[in-house]
């Protein structure tokens, strides 16, 4: 992962036998919500800002675009280690990096980022990002 300005914050993860697709691997799309779970874990544990303050407020997060680059499989019983950290944010939102590891081998299965934008989540159109939310993403 990039190192800059922002912290980088890790979640385990195990694998489940929903998780798992036909060839006995982890199915791509569930990196996806791996790396979802984990933030949503760390937007409350460690920026003391969860998702429920954003809804309340009337706002909600959502990816715009996501790149991932897929290098190894997990498996069943793997215990993916989930790690993210804000790669950039400003007032049209912000891409969060991440790179998920195996923990029992040490070999990252995937890394990529996502890019997220702030909507009003009952016009689903797009908000700017406010400096007090900023100031507390920029751990």
């Amino acid at each position: 992962m990039e190192k800059n300005q922002y912290s980088i914050f890790e979640s385990e993860i195990t694998v489940r036998p929903d998780d798992i697709d036909m060839f006995n691997h982890v199915h791509n799309s569930k990196y996806f919500d791996y790396v979802l779970a984990a933030r949503y874990e760390q937007m409350d544990r460690f920026y003391k800002m969860p998702m429920e303050d954003f809804l309340k407020a009337g706002y909600g997060w959502v990816v715009r675009t996501a790149y991932v680059d897929f290098k190894r499989p997990m498996i069943l019983g793997d215990t993916a280690l989930v790690r993210t950290g804000i790669l950039t944010i400003n007032e049209k939102g912000c891409r969060v990096q991440f790179e998920i590891e195996n923990k029992s081998t040490k070999k990252i299965a995937s890394d990529g980022w996502f890019d997220y934008v702030m909507i009003d989540i009952n016009s689903g159109k797009g908000m700017k990002v406010t400096n007090e939310m900023i100031a507390t993403y920029s751990v």
